[in-house]
């Protein structure tokens, strides 16, 4: 399979920050059929520790579906204007993950990253909180 063009919605959230944490990421078609959909307990990490972690997940996915282009859209302004180069990255936990996803990237054709709204990223939201859900006590 060789599809030409795919969507990567990734979210991470923290339940206090730093606090439990998880991933979610949901790969669609160019129609919206979701292709794949994974979520994975972080332990304790920030909200922005979270977020990179899905991103670099969803990367890994995608990196293994060979799309020909790849639409990244995420939820956290700050990291999109850091892959695209228009914020630094300060923080000493956030670079080793920020050159993790950069070196995927390199391995896919064609990436864009999009910044959107939370409520249009409620799939990849849900399997984070279901995630997070499955593992409070």
């Amino acid at each position: 399979m060789n599809p030409v063009k795919l969507y990567l919605n990734t979210d991470g959230g923290a339940r206090g920050n730093p606090g439990p944490a998880a991933t979610g990421i949901v790969v669609t078609d160019a129609s919206g059929k979701p292709i794949k959909t994974a979520s994975r307990y972080l332990g304790t990490a920030t909200n922005n520790q979270a977020e990179y972690l899905a991103l670099v997940d969803g990367l890994k996915i995608a990196v293994k579906l060979k799309p020909t282009e790849l639409v990244v859209r995420m939820d956290s302004e700050l990291i999109v204007k850091q892959l695209k180069g228009e914020y630094r990255v300060k923080d000493a936990g956030l670079k080793p993950l920020f050159a993790q996803a950069q070196q995927l990237i390199t391995q896919l054709s064609r990436v864009n990253f999009h910044h959107i709204r939370r409520e249009l990223n409620k799939s990849a939201d849900q399997l984070v909180n279901r995630t997070l859900d499955r593992h409070s006590s």
